[in-house]
């Protein structure tokens, strides 16, 4: 967390900002007997980590990406990436920005003439994303919300 103050000799004003986290992806569960699927995700510096509950598509597709398995032709995500990069955009990452009722939400950020705009997507499909692009794109989430998914439910 990092402080910032701005001093006008009238008023002192502080703000407080959060870093984000950059997390990786180290785990995929896949299980044809249950309808949701997981994927944990660990921080790049540290030891603390989280699973996120997704579909069996996409779950199916980052696991065909993470172990390199050919394709005859594009995939969804594949579709995404190029799309992105034919439109003069730039992949740049994955950011998991809240955590409502055990949902996750995130967006997928593009660089574009010298902007950042960010594209709403479901975790999974942005995770699906950074695993298409080469290198992966860096995975981000904010301290408040790692400590939300990380806190005992009550």
């Amino acid at each position: 967390m990092i402080w910032l103050g701005l001093f006008d000799f009238k008023n002192f004003w502080l703000w407080e900002i959060e870093m984000p986290i950059e997390m990786r992806l180290v785990r995929i569960i896949i299980s044809e007997i249950n309808e949701n699927q997981v994927v944990f995700l660990k921080e790049v510096d540290g030891e603390r980590q989280f699973p996120i509950l997704i579909g069996i598509w996409e779950a199916t597709s980052i696991d065909r990406r993470v172990k390199e398995l050919p394709r005859a032709r594009p995939l969804t995500h594949d579709l995404i990436v190029s799309s992105i990069e034919a439109l003069g955009g730039t992949l740049d990452s994955v950011f998991i920005s809240d955590l409502k009722d055990h949902t996750y939400f995130a967006s997928l950020r593009v660089k574009r003439d010298g902007e950042i705009i960010e594209i709403d997507s479901r975790p999974s499909d942005a995770i699906a994303v950074a695993v298409t692009c080469d290198p992966p794109l860096p995975i981000f989430i904010n301290e408040d919300i790692l400590d939300v998914a990380l806190s005992p439910e009550e």
